[in-house]
């Protein structure tokens, strides 16, 4: 659980490789933040919220608008973990000129500590240039759901020695450019330690290998909001999809046969005559 009396910063993050895990869960909303700012390092806004909230097949369709709105929320609703904000497809990939202008977007408008981009060397000189102006960068090597049209869809990456090195060339490459913290998803498991072991900041996995410094899940897959798919690497601590299930049909089965609203839940209301 986290105890800090201030909220964490991307320094903090950054000082915990090697150390105690880092717990990291995504929250798009501010009810979901409230719950979950006590017991987790890093909240993020991921861009999976186009998924998990707007059901889109994909993260493409996100809008930087829509991302600053959730973040703002997640914002608000917490204190103590780090927020890191996804910036959307399109909105950093054109020139660094650009992705700063976003990102500051991003961080004056939401109030959040730091931005998440995907890529590796192709991004290091954005890293380096929103780094070097005041913007914590978290980045994302591996599976990247934003390339997933070039990359031949949502699959395992490093099974080959040609993209397991490229994956470790990319999580240094953006380390050594100033990314305070860094994703792996969904990379075979001696990969992702191979990389862990060989990049001076923390990595943080999903999909990938205990021996990570830190883990990452979609909050909803963690506690069971879904029941039509689950994820190889997600563990269920809960199935609220279910539960929820149970308390829409009482609450219908109640209100079609006159049981809800009673007496308790009306103003000015007498109470329910029991015949008999």
């Amino acid at each position: 659980m986290n105890k800090s009396k201030r909220r964490l910063t991307a320094p903090d993050i950054r000082a915990r490789k090697g150390g105690d895990p880092i717990v990291c869960l995504t929250a798009y909303t501010a009810p979901t933040a409230q719950v979950l700012d006590r017991y987790v390092d890093l909240l993020l806004v991921g861009d999976s919220v186009a998924m998990v909230l707007y059901g889109m097949e994909t993260t493409l369709g996100v809008s930087l608008d829509t991302m600053i709105g959730h973040g703002k929320a997640v914002v608000r609703a917490s204190d103590a973990a780090l927020v890191a904000v996804d910036m959307p497809f399109g909105s950093y990939q054109g020139s660094k000129e650009e992705a700063f202008r976003n990102a500051a977007r991003i961080m004056s408008e939401t109030g959040c500590q730091a931005v998440k981009l995907e890529g590796g060397v192709e991004m290091e000189d954005t890293v380096y240039f929103l780094s070097q102006r005041g913007v914590p960068v978290f980045g994302h090597v591996g599976l990247r759901p934003q390339s997933l049209h070039t990359a031949g869809g949502f699959r395992s990456h490093g099974k080959d020695q040609r993209e397991a090195d490229q994956i470790l060339r990319d999580a240094k490459a953006i380390a050594q450019a100033g990314a305070f913290a860094i994703v792996i998803e969904g990379t075979v498991e001696p990969v992702a330690a191979r990389v862990t072991e060989n990049t001076p900041v923390p990595i943080i996995g999903i999909g990938a290998s205990p021996r990570c410094d830190g883990q990452v899940l979609v909050t909803e897959d963690l506690v069971g909001m879904f029941n039509t798919f689950q994820p190889k690497f997600v563990k269920r601590y809960a199935e609220l999809n279910a539960e929820m299930a149970k308390a829409v049909e009482k609450f219908s089965r109640d209100v079609r046969q006159r049981r809800f609203p009673d007496a308790e839940h009306c103003f000015g209301a007498e109470p329910r005559k029991v015949s008999g």
